[in-house]
């Protein structure tokens, strides 16, 4: 069963904490069709939230097909998400040592998730972030910043590299 942790610091809504969290529990594997979500009963003696929050981050779930709701018998899981590598892959592993080598690096943990992140944004491009452009436009770095000479606005210039060995 899953423990919800609300971080009351957070600015994200308590509601959508609770949906993030069951989403990650389930693709992690933590959670499996045929589970039961904690009651909102025993959520609300656990977290000290409201009942009516715990009921909208279910109903949130619901509408998405992710958990169903039996009457008087608790809230399920429907599906499972994603296929997240097992706690012993070499994927988990290596990045593992990763976190870890960031860690010994200085990199606190916002350095490290906004370093994950915009790496994520280069590998797994959205239509919104194009890949290898950065998140933030004001950043120096980003192709419409006037700081950038290589910028589509200073024509006479050559491209930037992206990543990789600059050799």
């Amino acid at each position: 069963m899953v423990a919800y942790r609300i971080d009351r610091h957070s600015g994200v809504a308590t509601y959508v904490q609770i949906v993030q969290q069951t989403k990650q529990a389930l693709r992690l594997g933590l959670l499996r069709p045929g589970d039961r979500l904690p009651t909102a009963r025993e959520v609300v003696e656990a977290t000290a939230i409201n009942p009516n929050t715990v009921l909208k981050a279910y109903r949130e779930l619901e509408r998405e097909g992710l958990v169903e709701a039996r009457r008087g018998l608790g809230t399920f899981v429907r599906r499972s998400l994603g296929a997240t590598p097992a706690d012993d892959s070499p994927l988990r592993a290596g990045l593992g040592a990763w976190a870890a080598e960031a860690r010994a690096a200085g990199l606190d943990r916002e350095d490290v998730a906004a370093l994950f992140a915009a790496v994520l944004d280069e590998v797994f491009p959205t239509p919104d972030r194009p890949s290898g452009h950065p998140v933030h436009p004001d950043h120096p770095s980003s192709p419409s910043s006037p700081d950038n000479p290589s910028s589509p606005s200073n024509p006479s210039s050559k491209p930037a590299l992206q990543g990789g060995d600059p050799s």
